[in-house]
């Protein structure tokens, strides 16, 4: 019993001591581009809006909003005390952190960026410095980001959070002119001397808690770079704040204040930031070393609006997603769950169809590269080392697919079909199709060079 008891204690000891030794390898300061790698590799990842706005979905004492449901309390001029109410009916019963995790995953998503605060102010998680959060201030009583940091750890996806540096509800972010809380992003010259104030003891240490009570984080995505009283200075601050914090976090640009607008690349000059991010929209080409990331809508709004259903069809989403890929950058997909805490039936339904895709043709969207060569007319091109591979949109009616003169092919197959009857023409740059394959609204040929 005594050799079982040490014996016992001996390998106790011994999953400690690994266990320690591992958490101290996972904190090791990474290269930045090691630090990078998963990032660029994923291509695809999830874009959460959630907050009080999914309450109202888009309308407020019988008006709808123009545009973006998640700034509702902007457009329609609601103030902050009567938005505050939304809080006592925030109480999403029909959340759970594994099913979202879960279609994220069948969809072929490897990250999932949520909005941890948006621009109203309200917080989806337990925090320390405010009674504004869902804790403190719903009926649901339930740490939003726990729960889905902990299903994400269980599916190998990455957690990642979205802050806003704009605040419409804290009373030292808003601009002086009181209710006319955004004024600062209509009006460049409007400034709140106790901004200063807001920066240091209340946006920092949300993203201390952010950083400290829910393992590791993938990115931290801000937003709300453009108020005048956020400076580049304390954007440079913050950014050294987060890496001491978890050395390995990826940071976007809206950190600082060097984006430029939706186009979301930065203008020329030092400005802190791992990545890009390009919104609604795509670059019309590459960038030599320059990571960038586009946050994509399914229908037109980010947070949840029951009146909006003009969907994008799921062959347009692949098409999309390849054609960020074959740029070099990632997608960020969206979807705006309900009050209740549902993704909705339409984006579930889309996130399915490019999942399916994705199983067949994902070897040539993780882990692939910008395309070395123009855009041909019938698709698009990626790449990975010693394989390019042609994502075709429309398929040759004869079967034989002109390809870009400098790639010497060795090997060509079907990625879903690779037993399929394909051959290379070196002499007329060509390659010979069978029939079409099945419905797949964008079949890849393997290119081996």
């Amino acid at each position: 019993m005594k050799r079982k008891k040490i014996f016992g204690l001996l390998v106790l000891m011994a999953v400690m001591l690994s266990s320690v030794a591992q958490s101290s390898e996972v904190k090791q300061p990474l290269s930045d581009d090691e630090r990078m790698e998963w990032w660029r590799d994923a291509g695809f990842g999830m874009f959460i809006h959630w907050g009080l706005y999914s309450i109202p979905a888009g309308e407020y004492k019988g008006q709808r909003v123009k545009g973006i449901a998640e700034w509702i309390m902007e457009k329609l001029d609601i103030p902050v005390a009567e938005y505050e109410k939304f809080a006592a009916q925030f109480n999403p019963v029909k959340f759970d952190a594994d099913e979202w995790v879960a279609i994220a995953k069948n969809a072929g998503m490897k990250y999932i960026v949520i909005t941890t605060k948006h621009h109203d102010g309200f917080c989806l998680w337990d925090s320390k410095v405010t009674d504004y959060d869902v804790i403190d201030a719903s009926p649901f009583k339930r740490d939003i980001l726990d729960e889905l940091a902990e299903a994400c750890r269980r599916e190998g996806i990455k957690m990642c959070f979205y802050y806003s540096i704009v605040d419409w509800h804290h009373p030292q972010a808003q601009a002086p002119l009181y209710p006319n809380y955004n004024a600062g992003q209509k009006d460049k010259s409007v400034f709140n001397p106790e901004f200063p104030e807001y920066f240091e003891n209340y946006l920092k240490p949300q993203i201390k808690e952010l950083l400290t009570e829910y393992g590791d984080v993938g990115v931290v995505w801000f937003d709300g770079d453009w108020i005048p009283d956020y400076t580049t200075e304390m954007g440079k601050e913050l950014y050294a704040f987060i890496r001491e914090l978890q050395p390995n976090t990826i940071v976007n640009n809206r950190v600082d204040k060097g984006r430029q607008g939706m186009a979301g690349l930065n203008r020329e000059g030092n400005f802190a930031g791992d990545f890009g991010t390009p919104e609604k929209e795509v670059p019309d080409t590459g960038f030599e070393g320059v990571d960038w990331e586009s946050c994509i809508t399914m229908n037109h709004t980010w947070g949840y609006k029951h009146f909006d259903h003009d969907w994008k069809s799921s062959e347009y989403l692949i098409e999309m997603l390849v054609e960020i890929v074959s740029k070099g950058g990632n997608l960020l997909l969206n979807v705006g769950p309900t009050g209740e805490g549902e993704i909705p039936q339409p984006s579930v339904e889309r996130l399915e169809e490019m999942g399916a895709w994705l199983k067949v043709n994902g070897e040539a969207i993780y882990g692939a590269k910008a395309s070395p060569y123009a855009k041909p007319d019938w698709g698009r091109y990626t790449a990975k080392d010693g394989v390019i591979y042609a994502h075709v949109y429309d398929w040759p009616e004869d079967g034989v697919l002109p390809i870009d003169g400098a790639i010497k092919a060795k090997r060509v197959s079907l990625l879903a079909e690779p037993k399929s009857k394909v051959s290379f023409d070196a002499k007329k740059g060509t390659i010979a199709l069978p029939s079409k394959v099945g419905d797949s609204p964008v079949t890849v040929v393997k290119i081996e060079l």
